[in-house]
């Protein structure tokens, strides 16, 4: 019999580093029954942290997903929940992740408040337009402070949030959460034997009645203003709400996205998360709440739309890969429409091939539970494609449909990686194939001129953790060169040019002629923005494809230090061929011997990645923060007074942020943290530029 999908919910957890994601997590497995006992990050015991890496660092390095049951109102809810990385080196699990969730539980940490990485996620979530509640973790750290981070989420973020609850105690003297609607104090037993399975409610104390009062006014009203029915009550007589329109009504406000409900407690300390499970299944939506999956059908190219329902043709998602060393290539999916069997023949409607489902699992982080069926509504791994990769939709084969794929963030940090010996050669390669196929934000290739194998990634880290899997999961010993940028090229200035390829061997000869302008693309594009301003009939349509296809092609390779360009725009102005002698060929070389001279007088410059930088210190050290940033050639974009200690948000290269970590540390005396993430890509100054172009073209450059 089918489960009743209004009670399943698809959720994630996602925030900054070292907010307590991981932490929040074990305790919800342990509350509601999954675990008998909680692992807790800093003994490297975590259920949702099992690689040894994560286990190793204390930090979540993989998206793990698991399943877990929660009963609220006599009710049982099925919870599905994703735990994500914090660590901008691994945001690609974080955005694959939200791409497929119904809902998430975007967490902060009372003392830092919202962190970079935490406006990161919350803008992955925005894109999605995923509804979220918020947690305020950590009320117990000294320095904590609730109402701060609740402004915080509303003028950083731009969000609408609406506390539920507000904490009972501060810092050190935090005793529980004080519950907005019921008027109650839900005190947790301190107790460690009981580990916060005990609590109680109580009266609110006398000298936070009027606290309580205008924050429940401001809840209220904030609610009310989304649904006109209950806005006419809450004139009317406010009173007369009950409690149970009043949750219907923020849980149609949340699915909306016009308010986001915010709870909060001290997972570390057992507390607050049996509320947070309340809020998840009472105020998040179900697969039902958000409807039909859109797609298009790749034979009639028309879109149709797939409705959470077990009866109707499937569509899933394949939104993680992963290696299992003892079961293999693991694809997980979200199952939208339809059901999935054990031994099914499935169409992946990217490849239009048709494969079969050799086993079925449901995930409890790297531990696979065998499943006969999976229906709409759900997450499960399946083994048995041959092909397959994340962003592939899977689908009935009479009727296929493929789904909206996902965006991965490029590169910007490359290393030199090779076997320690010859035999290990095949085995590297095998081992960094597999890498990048579970991991679309990390690109292999070989350099043609020099033969090295390169690494690119999103960061130091990510690069030091997938070499340490290498050598640990594949057990291929490797050297490896030093951690070198990723640059790009740009054109800066429109240039017109005419090239004829004209090639005679006796026989048949190859001709083609063309006259294209090429310059830099139109504001905020990217890639190739190809226009064809020829006269009908000047050329035929399969030549005009070879010439888009050349000058893509040679946007791989730019004019300065082949380096990819990072956007050209191209317009093809003329073009001539011969009945016999052209052919695609030589209108896709034509371009690419036409782009080489004309990008050398269209004004190439160089372009090295921005990090913005965020650096939490003490006063004191202020200032040689400041003096170092300036050496990095950064810019210092603000400063702000957190909890006590100075933050600094700057603008740096991150050509010169190689073991920053290791200078901060030295200048406040190991009291400082930094975070850094991507910004965006800028042009170098033409004095750097020089010098990076000869070090990397090995010839004297005069600029």
């Amino acid at each position: 019999m089918s489960r009743d999908l209004k009670y399943t919910r698809n959720i994630g957890i996602m925030a900054h580093i070292d907010a307590g994601k991981t932490t929040a997590t074990e305790r919800i497995l342990f509350y509601t029954g999954l675990t008998h006992r909680m692992g807790e990050v800093h003994d490297g015991a975590a259920v949702m942290d099992w690689m040894v890496q994560e286990k190793e660092r204390g930090i979540t390095i993989t998206s793990a997903a698991i399943t877990s049951y929660w009963k609220l109102n006599g009710q049982e809810y099925k919870i599905n929940i994703i735990d994500t990385p914090g660590h901008v080196d691994f945001t690609i699990e974080v955005e694959r992740s939200l791409r497929v969730l119904d809902g998430a539980v975007a967490l902060f940490c009372g003392v830092g408040g919202v962190e970079p990485q935490s406006e990161t996620v919350w803008r992955q979530a925005e894109k999605y337009r995923i509804p979220r509640i918020a947690f305020v973790n950590k009320l117990d750290r000294v320095g904590s402070d609730f109402y701060r981070v609740v402004s915080e989420i509303k003028n950083k973020l731009k969000a609408n949030p609406a506390p539920m609850q507000i904490p009972f105690g501060s810092e050190e003297k935090f005793k529980g959460v004080i519950d907005l609607i019921k008027r109650k104090a839900i005190v947790w037993d301190d107790d460690d034997d009981t580990l916060g399975l005990k609590f109680e409610y109580r009266d609110i104390p006398q000298d936070m009645i009027e606290t309580v009062e205008e924050w429940r006014e401001n809840l209220v009203e904030t609610v009310c203003e989304s649904d006109d029915e209950l806005l006419e009550k809450f004139f009317a007589d406010r009173d007369s709400i009950t409690v149970e329109e009043f949750i219907a009504a923020a849980r149609k406000a949340t699915i909306n996205l016009k308010i986001v409900p915010v709870y909060c407690g001290a997972a570390f300390r057992n507390k607050g998360i049996q509320s947070l499970l309340d809020g998840i299944v009472s105020l998040l939506p179900s697969p039902i709440d958000i409807g039909s999956v859109k797609g298009i059908n790749p034979f009639i190219k028309k879109e149709e739309e797939r409705p959470a329902d077990a009866q109707q043709p499937l569509a899933a998602l394949a939104f993680k890969i992963a290696t299992d060393p003892y079961v293999g290539k693991l694809a997980y999916l979200r199952v939208y429409s339809g059901s999935i069997r054990s031994g099914d023949q499935v169409l992946n409607t990217r490849t239009n091939k048709k494969e079969r489902i050799a086993r079925l699992y449901q995930m409890h982080a790297n531990k696979q539970h065998p499943k006969d069926m999976i229906e709409a509504g759900d997450i499960c791994a399946i083994v048995g494609f041959k092909d397959i990769k994340t962003g592939d939709t899977l689908s009935d084969p009479r009727r296929p449909i493929l789904l909206g794929s996902m965006n991965f963030p490029e590169p910007v940090i490359s290393i030199v990686i090779e076997p320690k010996t010859q035999v290990d050669i095949d085995r590297l390669s095998q081992a960094l194939n597999k890498l990048a196929e579970e991991d679309p934000s990390f690109h292999v290739k070989v350099d043609e001129d020099t033969g090295q194998t390169i690494m690119n990634g999103m960061g130091e880290l990510h690069l030091e953790v997938l070499i340490d899997r290498i050598k640990r999961e594949f057990g291929v010993e490797c050297n490896q060169g030093l951690p070198q940028v990723n640059y790009k090229e740009a054109l800066t200035i429109p240039v017109i040019h005419r090239e004829v390829f004209k090639k005679q061997t006796g026989g048949k000869g190859k001709f083609a002629e063309i006259e294209f302008q090429i310059g830099p693309a139109d504001e905020d594009i990217t890639g190739l923005q190809f226009f064809d301003e020829l006269g009908s009939g000047n050329l035929p349509a399969e030549f005009i494809k070879a010439v888009e296809k050349g000058f893509r092609e040679s946007m791989q390779n730019g004019p300065l230090a082949s380096y990819p360009l990072d956007n050209l725009k191209v317009i093809l102005r003329d073009g001539m061929f011969h009945p016999t002698d052209s052919d695609t060929l030589a209108f896709e070389l034509v371009a690419k011997i036409g782009f080489r001279k004309a990008a050398q007088k269209a004004g190439p410059v160089l372009l090295e990645p921005l990090m913005s930088a965020e650096v939490v210190t003490p006063e004191e050290y202020m200032g040689d923060v400041i003096a170092d940033f300036n050496k990095r050639r950064g810019q210092v974009e603000g400063m702000e007074t957190r909890a006590g200690a100075r933050v600094i948000k700057a603008q740096v290269p991150l050509a010169e942020q190689f073991g920053y970590v290791t200078t901060l540390r030295t200048l406040t005396s190991g009291r400082a943290t930094a975070t850094m993430e991507f910004s965006h890509y800028e042009e170098v100054p033409p004095e750097i530029a020089r010098e990076v172009l000869e070090r990397i073209t090995g010839k004297t450059l005069f600029v």
